[in-house]
């Protein structure tokens, strides 16, 4: 490969451009499945379908996140998809009995949102403790936090969603910076245009959903926590080594809780998003789903089970490529369960390329 190879850690020579590729290669299975869809996809490129993948990517997004952290560290958080449910229960159940008392609305959304992360931060607290204090292997700890959390979700809501709550929850949930309506001129921020009949609300043109600037400043915030702090420092070392980042003087207990914590805390705030968008407190018994979703996510994205690798914004590569693939797959007629085919496929492929490339990320 001449002067230009590059030697790994294993012996092994590869040039810059295999590097560039194994590093980022979910980035440019991203644009090819883009491409790909171009011509598969009927209306794949059209404005709304791009919105929609965001907005309803919210949730998975704030999910992967939370899972990022615990990754790096060598964790996982087996509980975040039912902790999103816990929250949204919670959350809209504190809301009902507020509004039926005749609170005003904003006094029952506010109260509710805090009810909502509350239960979630406790479920985060508790895994923390069980595993910085009592040396639990974060499988079990998780696992028994999503127990606990299908447990109390069931006792308040019984299994069923939780329905008569505050007018506007899915006003706000689902509302877009900018509406245009081009046939008459009229735009408006955050709301409908004024005078525009209702069998002409098709015609309105919507642009950038409030939930993008919501998982932007997340995202930019988390990035920064992980990338330009202490505690950033602090999560990649007790990942790349416990022992380790015990001689440095690091009080791993104290962190560990605090990221389960901050893993709750996303989860929850994924609940009151997902409460917003659908206007229900909704618990589904498939909540398994959405962590192990997330969990792929963060895998494709770069990070290892093992721990000490991880990136908040590859992961957020991860989301999209999944969530393209999902929206692709189905525009283009492709039966659902070629879809979980494709999500493991791709799983593998990127379990493949951190064996491989292990010193990349």
């Amino acid at each position: 490969m001449g002067d230009k190879a590059l030697v790994t850690n294993n012996g092994r020579a590869r040039t810059p451009a295999v590097s560039l590729l194994a590093r980022n290669w979910a980035f440019f299975f991203l644009v090819l499945t883009l491409v790909v869809f171009s011509f598969t996809g009927k209306n794949f490129f059209a404005i709304n379908n791009f919105q929609n993948i965001v907005h309803l990517g919210t949730t998975a997004l704030l999910l992967a996140c939370a899972e990022t952290f615990v990754i790096i560290t060598g964790g996982i958080d087996l509980s975040v998809g039912y902790v999103l449910g816990l929250s949204a229960v919670s959350a809209s159940s504190a809301m009902q009995v507020l509004y039926a008392a005749h609170w005003s609305v904003a006094a029952c959304i506010l109260v509710g949102i805090g009810v909502g992360l509350v239960s979630s931060l406790a479920c985060g607290l508790a895994a923390g403790i069980l595993v910085s204090r009592y040396r639990v292997p974060p499988f079990i700890a998780t696992l028994g936090t999503q127990g606990i959390a299908i447990g109390v979700t069931y006792h308040i809501c019984g299994g069923f969603p939780v329905w008569y709550l505050p007018p506007g929850l899915t006003e706000i949930g689902n509302a877009y910076v900018l509406y245009i309506h081009p046939a008459s001129g009229a735009w408006r921020f955050f709301s409908r245009p004024a005078g525009i009949a209702a069998s002409r609300i098709k015609e309105l043109v919507r642009l950038i959903p409030v939930s993008f600037i919501l998982i932007f400043v997340f995202l930019i915030l988390l990035w920064h926590l992980l990338k330009n702090t202490r505690f950033g420092q602090h999560t990649y070392a007790i990942g790349g080594s416990m022992d380790a980042a015990v001689r440095a003087g690091i009080n791993t207990r104290r962190h560990l809780i605090f990221v389960y914590v901050l893993s709750a805390f996303l989860a929850g705030l994924a609940g009151i998003v997902d409460l917003f968008q659908t206007g229900t407190g909704n618990f589904t018994t498939f909540g398994a789903q959405l962590e192990l979703f997330a969990i792929a996510a963060v895998i494709i994205g770069g990070a290892s089970l093992m721990g000490g690798k991880g990136r908040v914004l590859a992961s957020v590569v991860g989301v999209i490529l999944l969530k393209v693939l999902e929206n692709g797959l189905n525009l283009s007629g492709v039966e659902p369960f070629y879809r979980y085919i494709a999500v493991g496929l791709i799983l593998i492929v990127a379990v493949v390329i951190d064996q491989l490339f292990p010193d990349l990320f």
